[in-house]
């Protein structure tokens, strides 16, 4: 059973918002929107592999540690999408927030699991 540090989840999603928010702007505002999406990934992935990094153990719990802020992290990102789509486009806006809010769980996810197992590999390879 793995015991979930909850500290380096919470910090972990704190770096990953300012991360991701702070990358993706930078990257808009040289390259413009469309590249700058992947500057919110790159952001997180750092930010889990921070996560990986810093949990003791293998790599299932480096991946489980990852998942977890992966998962509040699209929470965070579809809450900010169904608010914008209702403010902008009433209910239909709210339906494709909703849609968002399922993808971005799926896809933070898949990132968080990647990150914290390359944070994990970082940490073994550190210690031989």
């Amino acid at each position: 059973m793995v015991e979930v540090k909850w500290k380096t989840v919470i910090i972990g999603l704190i770096i990953g918002v300012i991360l991701s928010a702070t990358i993706e702007m930078l990257i808009t505002l040289v390259f413009g929107m469309i590249v700058g999406l992947f500057g919110g990934a790159i952001g997180f992935l750092i930010a889990t592999i921070y996560v990986g990094y810093t949990v003791s153990g293998d790599y299932k719990n480096g991946a489980i540690h990852g998942a977890l802020v992966g998962i509040f992290m699209g929470i965070i990102v579809g809450i900010i999408g169904i608010i914008l789509g209702v403010t902008l486009s009433g209910a239909a806006g709210a339906a494709i927030g909703l849609l968002g809010l399922v993808l971005g769980i799926i896809v933070y996810v898949i990132i968080g699991v990647i990150g914290g197992i390359i944070g994990v590999l970082v940490k073994d390879r550190k210690s031989t």
